[in-house]
């Protein structure tokens, strides 16, 4: 029996389909899909969802519904959820009945904290075990990023900052190649949340491993491998040392907007909001003095996947 996943994130919609699995791990996937919708453009300054980034997730959203349709998925075996950006904006509530009615995919507007929790168990559950033992999960999202400490899997505490990649080259990023000074706002507008995250710790101790998961990390890490095309088992557990960040940091910052946009492991709209991924990265690096950043594909959408199949197949 197949179950699906979507996350509506603030800048990326993903789907997954798949079957409980006894194999590495606990789902085999059956369908997968993404796209760069941008839904979070222009919240920044307005506080609501623009009418071009509305359209474009409503498009997608009928993609997603046609794949559902040719698996057989229905609504209660489907877990739709949304974040940053519907959660934030004024209109998100009337955008999610609007879907509703135009591709009977029905949304549910999560919480930081059940945002937070689900990527914990969605990174978990493909972890190694030694770095599940004390972790600092980050998840960089379009419009917010969720910190989550973690040991041997279990949650000690999570926050999240209104902390994205849109939002922050909307503010920050006005040249192309980056300037030093813009670059320099973008890792002092990110050194601003880190300081809220790190008095929200009682202890204010950084766990001993740095995981970062979803798109700005899984496509530096991409990068780095010149992986392509993308594999997720080879971003699940990979290790990018210090030197190695600080080596494509250099590559990519040197580069023009249209240059970025060439690589061939970097996907269509994502050249700009890359550098703002780079920035915040750099500056949690450098804040808790981490040697290596371990990346991991599966997050958010898995531990979706991962919450409606098991609470499905518990009540059948």
């Amino acid at each position: 029996m197949a179950f699906a996943s979507i996350d509506t994130g603030s800048n990326t919609f993903r789907l997954l389909i798949a079957e409980p699995s006894t194999g590495p791990n606990p789902w085999e996937r059956v369908e997968y899909a993404h796209r760069m919708t941008r839904l979070g453009e222009g919240l920044h300054h307005t506080g609501r969802l623009c009418e071009a980034g509305m359209d474009r997730a409503i498009e997608s959203y009928k993609v997603f519904a046609e794949l559902l349709n040719k698996h057989g998925i229905p609504a209660e075996r489907t877990f739709a959820a949304a974040t940053a950006a519907m959660r934030e904006a004024e209109n998100g509530q009337a955008f999610a009945e609007r879907v509703k009615a135009e591709t009977s995919i029905e949304i549910q507007i999560i919480s930081g904290v059940d945002e937070a929790r689900m990527s914990l168990a969605g990174a978990s559950s493909v972890l190694e075990p030694a770095t599940r033992e004390d972790m600092l999960l980050f998840d960089i999202g379009g419009a917010s990023t969720e910190f989550i400490r973690a040991q041997n899997g279990v949650r000690i505490d999570d926050i999240s900052r209104k902390m994205g990649v849109v939002r922050l080259v909307e503010a920050h990023l006005h040249s192309d190649p980056p300037s030093i000074d813009d670059y320099e706002a973008l890792k002092a507008a990110a050194n601003e949340h880190l300081a809220a995250v790190e008095a929200h710790w009682p202890d204010h101790r950084a766990p001993r491993h740095l995981v970062g998961t979803a798109g700005t990390v899984t496509t530096l890490a991409a990068a780095a491998l010149d992986l392509y095309p993308y594999d997720a088992e080879q971003i699940n557990n990979y290790r990018m040392s210090k030197a190695a960040f600080f080596a494509l940091r250099d590559r990519l910052l040197a580069m023009t907007h249209e240059e970025r946009q060439q690589i061939r492991t970097i996907e269509a709209g994502r050249a700009d909001l890359i550098i703002a991924g780079l920035a915040i990265v750099e500056a949690v690096i450098e804040r808790w003095n981490y040697e290596e950043l371990i990346t991991v594909d599966a997050g958010l959408l898995e531990g979706l996947w991962l919450q409606i199949a098991n609470s499905t197949s518990s009540t059948s």
